[in-house]
């Protein structure tokens, strides 16, 4: 009988791979065990600190014997912010395991045999985030910004994020200064007292306009203008400053409504050669480069010579629709978030396109209203939270019957998952193309191409 895995043990662990968050993963006497910062190669001895009966989870306590794909980490809070998983290897080999986890989705979850192109990297794998949201507290009368370490809400503090552009550091000692001068107090989860909840902070990478709010547990700043005023003499990029009103308990950063302390309210940028316009509770992609990337295939993908009408579900702003409505006649898109409607139609406006509409509303409820009204597109977009769609939208798109979906995703799992519904419905997966749209982190984009077969109903 092979001896069990407990608490506290002490044991070498030959890791051969990564989970879907980028800890390491071996195996000890046939059980898995996950080890965070642990490279795909190495030997390490890992410390037990969760033990269960199908697995165990261990912390990095020496390398025994080191992987190909190690590198010194360049980042001062790396492991302990939770923010990055693999500054501890290679660029090249995060791209491998990337890719890797796409192929392994669609032959293990979704039991298809899809061509999967070679993942498209980033050009860069600092400073590419066009968005940050840093929690706060405070210690000691100093205001901490940064992240919240792994499985927590404890803040690690990281004003100079490598992933975020240089210019957000100077932003945020501006706004401690503030905050420490005038006694400023963090919210504090625990007493559900305090003001200062998170720091939230956007950058146009096309325009240089930046964008400040503060998220705060209540309905006005103290101070005001002395911090308005030490905004614009740090940064003259700085186009408008918010403040955003979330005093719920709860875990999501941003509330509904919005107050615009000075500015637009918005900034803007350029993608793909349009101008959108950007709010605080806009969906924007963070990257910038590699979402120019990404929607050039989508595009791709999504025009044929006949396509004439393009339905955009999880539109968001806009953004992937509107690069290509001047290829169409018709463009629809569809989304829950009010405010981003409104701002795919005044991205619209904002780009002479005139052949745009824009629905509020759940994806499959819409999709049903516009089976009803008879729109029969030629494509349609997907763009899903990372939990994927639901099993009605994927019917009623089935029923719409267009001849291409081009799915967008960030979850390899629910996208094998959706494809393999959308596979009985009557369409084939003819190819995926990995974007590393987040370096650095675990996470993977994958644009996919399906087609109708001869099998579909419509």
């Amino acid at each position: 009988m092979e001896k069990s895995i407990k608490k506290n043990d002490i044991l070498p662990v030959e890791i051969t791979g990564y989970t879907s968050e980028g800890s390491g993963v071996g195996h000890v006497n046939g059980m898995a065990v996950f080890v965070a910062g642990a490279a795909a190669g190495s030997t390490v001895e890992a410390l037990i600190i969760k033990a269960k009966s199908n697995y165990a989870v261990g912390k990095l306590k020496t390398v025994l014997k080191p992987s190909e794909d190690a590198a010194p980490s360049d980042c001062s809070v790396f492991p302990r912010c939770g923010g990055c998983v693999f500054r501890h290897i290679t660029y090249e080999a995060e791209l491998r395991h990337k890719e890797q986890r796409v192929k392994d989705a669609f032959a293990r979850i979704g039991h298809l045999d899809v061509p999967v192109e070679p993942i498209v990297g980033g050009e860069k794998y600092n400073r590419y985030r066009n968005k940050a949201q840093y929690p706060v507290e405070t210690v000691n009368g100093r205001l901490i910004a940064g992240f919240y370490a792994p499985f927590s809400h404890r803040v690690i503090g990281c004003r100079n994020c490598l992933l975020q552009p240089a210019e957000f550091e100077g932003i945020l000692k501006t706004i401690a200064r503030w905050a420490e001068k005038y006694k400023i107090p963090a919210y504090d989860e625990r007493r559900r007292a305090g003001l200062l909840r998170h720091i939230y902070l956007r950058k146009g990478f096309g325009t240089g306009e930046i964008m400040v709010c503060l998220v705060i547990n209540g309905e006005k700043i103290f101070k005001q203008k002395e911090l308005l005023e030490a905004l614009q003499k740090e940064n003259k990029h700085i186009k408008t400053v918010l403040l955003n009103h979330n005093t719920e308990d709860t875990n999501v950063i941003l509330g509904k409504e919005s107050t615009v302390l000075t500015g637009p309210g918005y900034i803007e940028d350029i993608l793909c050669g349009r101008r959108f316009r950007v709010s605080p509770l806009s969906f924007y992609q963070v990257n910038h480069d590699q979402a120019e990337r990404l929607y050039a295939k989508a595009a791709e993908f999504a025009i044929g010579d006949d396509t004439e009408t393009v339905v955009d579900l999880y539109c968001g702003a806009g953004t992937i629709g509107l690069t290509l409505a001047d290829k169409v006649k018709t463009l629809i898109g569809v989304e829950i978030v009010e405010a981003a409607v409104k701002d795919a139609q005044t991205n619209a406006k904002l780009n002479g396109v005139t052949n745009a509409e824009f629905i509020c509303a759940d994806a499959a409820k819409a999709a049903e209203t516009l089976k009803a009204r008879g729109v029969k597109p030629d494509t349609v977009i997907m763009d899903p939270p990372r939990k994927g769609c639901d099993a009605a939208l994927l019917q009623t798109v089935a029923e719409m019957a267009p001849k291409r979906i081009v799915y967008v995703s960030c979850d390899p799992a629910t996208l094998a998952r959706d494809c393999a519904v959308l596979e009985t419905l009557g369409y084939r997966t003819q190819t995926a193309v990995p974007f590393d749209l987040f370096p650095r982190t675990g996470h993977v984009e994958t644009v996919v191409l399906m087609t109708r077969t001869d099998t579909g109903k419509g």
